[in-house]
């Protein structure tokens, strides 16, 4: 079965997914104040590189919410398990939890089985991001099949300053 990667330009998908506040979270919505919205998709409790990512994540979070950006986090871990990795950081972004595989073909996301039980039970999504802009498109996507590749938080956030600068005009790039 061939999954087809989502497009720089074209609208991102609307799902729903329970997060750690309690509520539920439109991945494609920014909360307010925000107009655009970040998407981080991580492995799950199993990758201590997830946690540092995230951990790194959560200290550049104001710049990012400076720039009017909304974060919100998601993996296929339950609740149980998004809450043990996430007691670890403290993120002051919403935490997404129960990525389900249709949602994670949805997104072309890379998907993995386990290697053992004691990483997981189930298949688990590979990295991802999704910078959504203000009319819902995808602004900039990065999708990895491992864990060591993933966009550098400080890189990314010198493009977004850029790009959010209207002086700048910058397009969705990789749409020809």
């Amino acid at each position: 079965m061939s999954i087809q990667k989502p497009k720089a330009g074209q609208s991102f998908p609307s799902i729903t997914m329970n997060d750690l506040q309690g509520g539920t979270r439109d991945l494609s919505k920014p909360n307010a104040p925000y107009d655009w919205q970040m998407v981080v998709v991580y492995r799950g409790k199993h990758c201590p590189l997830c946690t540092r990512y995230l951990s790194e994540l959560n200290t550049l979070l104001p710049e990012f919410h400076a720039l009017g950006i909304d974060v919100v986090a998601v993996s296929a871990d339950t609740e149980v398990r998004a809450k043990e990795q996430i007691s670890q950081i403290n993120p002051n972004f919403n935490i997404a939890y129960g990525l389900t595989i249709e949602q994670m073909q949805t997104l072309g996301l890379y998907i993995s089985n386990p290697r053992s039980q004691a990483e997981y039970d189930r298949p688990f999504a590979e990295p991802g991001l999704f910078v959504i802009n203000a009319e819902g498109n995808i602004q900039i996507v990065d999708i990895s099949n491992a864990p060591f590749v993933r966009p550098e938080l400080t890189s990314l956030l010198m493009g977004l300053k850029f790009i959010r600068n209207p002086e700048n005009n910058y397009p969705v790039r990789g749409t020809y």
